[in-house]
């Protein structure tokens, strides 16, 4: 069974930052693509942040230039480093990882959510 676990999420007013990890964990053989996902109340869900197996990198444009997303392969762990925050970035962060299990069975996984709420 695979588990990732969040943590990082928090109050910050506007203009702080915060950095976001997600570490995976269980039955996992190997992880190709690990990403961010968000949801605001009464909004759908939608991709901040990706990163493949090879480092390739992919952004909302509302949040280029001020998240970094990266990844720790010794620790199975993707980070999501969140500079000059503002109020429209207040949601709940979502883990996503599509990864291996040892009996060859590829998948997606989602993280149990953590809150980041922007005040102005």
């Amino acid at each position: 069974q695979v588990q990732l676990v969040e943590s990082g999420g928090g109050l910050v007013q506007a203009g702080g930052s915060l950095r976001l990890s997600c570490a995976a964990s269980g039955s996992i053989f190997s992880i190709n693509t690990m990403g961010w996902y968000r949801q605001a109340p009464g909004k759908e869900r939608e991709l901040v942040a990706a990163i493949g197996s090879t480092s390739s990198t992919n952004y909302a444009d509302s949040v280029k230039g001020r998240f970094t997303i990266s990844r720790d392969n010794a620790k199975n762990t993707v980070y999501l480093q969140m500079n000059s925050l503002k109020p429209e970035d207040t949601a709940v962060y979502y883990c996503r990882v599509v990864g291996t299990t040892s009996n060859g069975r590829t998948a997606q996984y989602w993280g149990q959510g953590t809150q980041v709420t922007v005040s102005s």
